[in-house]
């Protein structure tokens, strides 16, 4: 198959060897390199975009933590920094050993967005802004996280709290806006939609919503980044 069990990634092609001539300057690589069985990781990253984007979330964080995905990967094999995109990974059915896993071509290619696109799905949603029955816009944040990205003490990664004992994760919405995610039960928030949400203004007053959608005078604010300071969403 196109598993590669070396390294849990996935081949750009089955090995080439026997192959006629025909098909191109492919045929002049060393199997694991370039379009010869190597890893492409823009490829890689659109098969899992695809997974998050079929809402398959075990199989998606499964392939991120399984080192698919550069913040898990080893930097040593790799041998580069891990925010630093590749165009391609020789792969496990390289000849060198030691040249395996490493990552070549570094450059913005499509995986950066593939990986935006990820981040997005992740702690977003796939359509934060909706318009009501009557045409009004509105806003909803549907994240799809993993508890173990609130805590993971398998890993001896002790999580963050809010005052009440929930465990929290935030993020900066548009560059500028705190949004923090309160997890009452600390499981999988598996697009999901919050309780409830309290948004501050830069004035120092809060406006609270009961339910998943944010009605049209704060989704407005938010989207056009005037005069909102934080959303807290309580899950």
């Amino acid at each position: 198959g196109l598993r590669d069990h070396g390294l849990n990634m996935y081949f750009i092609s089955a090995d080439l060897k026997g192959q006629s001539y025909d098909m191109g300057r492919m045929m002049a690589f060393a199997s694991g390199w370039l379009e010869n069985h190597s890893i492409w990781l823009h490829m890689s990253y659109k098969y899992y975009l695809e997974l998050i984007r079929g809402n398959l979330y075990d199989q998606f964080f499964s392939e991120m933590r399984g080192g698919g995905m550069l913040p898990f990967m080893d930097p040593d094999v790799y041998g580069r920094s891990l925010m630093e995109c590749s165009s391609f990974l020789a792969s496990s059915a390289f000849p060198d050993p030691a040249t395996q896993g490493r990552g070549f071509s570094a450059r913005l290619s499509g995986s950066t967005a593939e990986f935006l696109s990820m981040w997005v799905l992740m702690f977003i949603g796939p359509e934060p802004f909706i318009l009501a029955d009557d045409g009004s816009l509105q806003m909803q944040l549907v994240p799809a996280l993993p508890s173990w990205l609130f805590e993971d003490l398998d890993d001896d990664l002790p999580g963050t709290y809010d005052e009440d004992g929930n465990l929290i994760v935030t993020f900066k919405l548009f560059r500028s806006i705190i949004v923090t995610y309160h997890n009452s039960e600390g499981g999988n928030l598996y697009g999901v939609s919050p309780n409830s949400y309290k948004i501050t203004k830069d004035d120092g007053t809060s406006v609270t919503v009961d339910g998943g959608v944010i009605p049209t005078d704060e989704a407005i604010a938010i989207r056009k980044v005037f005069g909102i300071v934080s959303i807290d969403a309580y899950f």
